[in-house]
């Protein structure tokens, strides 16, 4: 009769648990299965069994250092915040298109125009509402959803469990990544940022050479409909948008597992 050794069983338990703490810090930020209107046990449900899967095709890491309660608790710590952060990362690039979406608004006249938003429980801009929602619809026909997948599986191999080091890089790449945000997010409202700025100019020669028009009330619905008609126009660039958007996310995400890995 073969008996299965104590150390197994503990050994199974303990990357069980580290494999679970980074997917599921992972997919708490993620702006695709982090969506607050998705149910709470729905989003647990699937991180338990996608560790199930994962664990399997984890290399076993060398727990022999981590033999006390604290320094265990010191790597829990650890990969959830390697989860915390790939979450955080994605989240962040896809931010842009709400920083994108009040600039517009506010260019437009709809800066006092807000919705509330399921995923992040918060008002946002109506025309960022758009651009999100279209995002996400090009993210799920594309699959792009399934790429995040594969970058929490790879994680395992780029940084195996327990080997997260902290150091200046992170903290550069995180500046970064915020400037890229914004830069981004300015990209895209370039086209109409520019065209109510010509606009304006446009209003104010009128308004100095034709002092008896009212080039207030004249102005918000020329700036509505200008602004209507270059979000139609430009709406097929924007797929390209989301793909670069994505395309950055992966490689961020790959650039933060480097350098968290590297002493």
């Amino acid at each position: 009769m073969t008996t299965i050794p104590f150390n197994f069983l503990t050994d199974i338990w303990s990357i069980f648990l580290l494999v679970l703490v980074r997917i599921s810090g992972m997919f708490f930020l993620s702006p695709i299965f982090g969506r607050r209107n998705i149910p709470a046990y729905f989003k647990a449900g699937f991180c338990f069994v996608f560790t199930i899967i994962t664990a399997n095709t984890v290399p076993v890491p060398d727990l022999s250092t981590y033999n006390t309660l604290a320094s265990y608790a010191v790597l829990i710590g650890k990969e959830l915040v390697v989860g915390l952060m790939l979450g955080f990362i994605s989240y962040m690039l896809f931010s842009s298109i709400y920083i994108a979406g009040q600039l517009i608004d506010m260019r437009i006249g709809f800066g006092m125009v807000s919705v509330f938003d399921p995923i992040t429980n918060v008002q946002i801009p109506i025309t960022a509402d758009f651009y999100v929602i279209f995002a996400t619809l090009f993210m799920l026909v594309t699959d792009s959803h399934h790429l995040l997948i594969k970058a929490v599986v790879d994680s395992y191999t780029v940084l195996p469990l327990g080997h997260m080091h902290f150091s200046g890089d992170l903290l550069k790449q995180v500046v970064v990544l915020f400037g890229n945000v914004f830069a981004i997010g300015f990209k895209i409202a370039a086209p109409i940022t520019v065209a109510i700025l010509i606009t304006d100019l446009a209003l104010g020669i009128i308004s100095k050479s034709m002092p008896q028009l009212n080039v207030f009330m004249l102005g918000m619905p020329v700036k509505v409909i200008l602004g209507f008609a270059i979000i139609l126009i430009t709406i097929g660039a924007f797929r390209g948008i989301v793909h670069v958007i994505m395309s950055g996310t992966y490689q961020e995400i790959y650039r933060f597992l480097n350098r968290a890995g590297s002493p």
